[in-house]
């Protein structure tokens, strides 16, 4: 790690415990409290549970929008029938708000593995598919006309340019439907769960452990930081010539 990147998180925990402190409110913990607490919750096993109940449906609902959403998002640039009639369906998700889909989800599959893989799905689903779609249809006309200016057939025009071209940004639909996907595992918990890092939240704010509350935002915002660089890096692997469109 660079040594402006050892500087910027050394100010950023330095002036959490300064301001933790500072007698603004009991609701903010100092940072050395709240690392303690995250060492306490580490030692009594109760973080690692919660840590991996959230994980189960968050990995298998990502892994299944990566799969089919990506297929959907091509299917829809390749194809104006399959674009036709299942646009507007994405355009809806997109725009449905989440506090309507999780009691939605809850009332009709109750609170369990199901319900939140579906929530998850819902939510990181509809950015997977629309970028997917949106770099198929981007795909420059020059260079398709290149490719059938020297005989190339369609096969070779999709695969070898329309795709390749694509992939920046369908790289950064799945991270961006990552975050969503995150988010809405966690909000899940929050409103109707007895257990993972949104019910370790709500509980501990319910029972004014704030320094419990903060341990648990941070671990999780090393969950989505670690999945984020986990994509980044098995990008750069598999298609090192790829830039995320995030990243220029």
């Amino acid at each position: 790690m660079r040594g402006w990147q050892l500087a910027s998180f050394g100010l950023f925990f330095g002036l959490w415990e300064l301001t933790g402190r500072w007698p603004i409110s009991a609701a903010f913990p100092p940072f050395s409290t709240t690392f303690l607490a995250l060492l306490e919750m580490l030692r009594d096993g109760s973080l690692g549970k919660a840590y991996l109940i959230t994980a189960q449906p968050l990995l298998l609902g990502v892994a299944l929008c990566g799969l089919a959403g990506i297929a959907f998002g091509i299917g829809m640039g390749l194809s104006r029938t399959v674009e036709w009639l299942s646009l507007p369906v994405f355009i809806i998700l997109q725009a449905a708000p989440m506090a309507a889909i999780i009691p939605l989800l809850t009332y009709m599959y109750g609170i369990g593995l199901t319900s939140k893989v579906l929530a998850v799905i819902m939510l990181a689903a509809p950015v997977i598919v629309m970028n997917s779609y949106k770099g198929i249809r981007n795909t420059p006309p020059s260079l398709l006309q290149m490719c059938r200016s020297f005989q190339g057939s369609r096969r070779q025009e999709v695969v070898k340019i329309v795709l390749p071209h694509a992939a920046a940004l369908i790289f950064t639909g799945l991270r961006l439907g990552l975050g969503y996907a995150l988010i809405v595992a966690v909000a899940v918990e929050i409103v109707a769960a007895s257990r993972g890092l949104g019910a370790l939240l709500w509980l501990s704010w319910q029972v004014l452990k704030v320094e419990d509350m903060y341990a648990t935002f941070f671990v999780i915002a090393v969950l989505g930081g670690a999945l984020s660089y986990g994509l980044a890096a098995a990008r750069g692997r598999l298609l090192p010539w790829v830039q995320d469109v995030a990243e220029r």
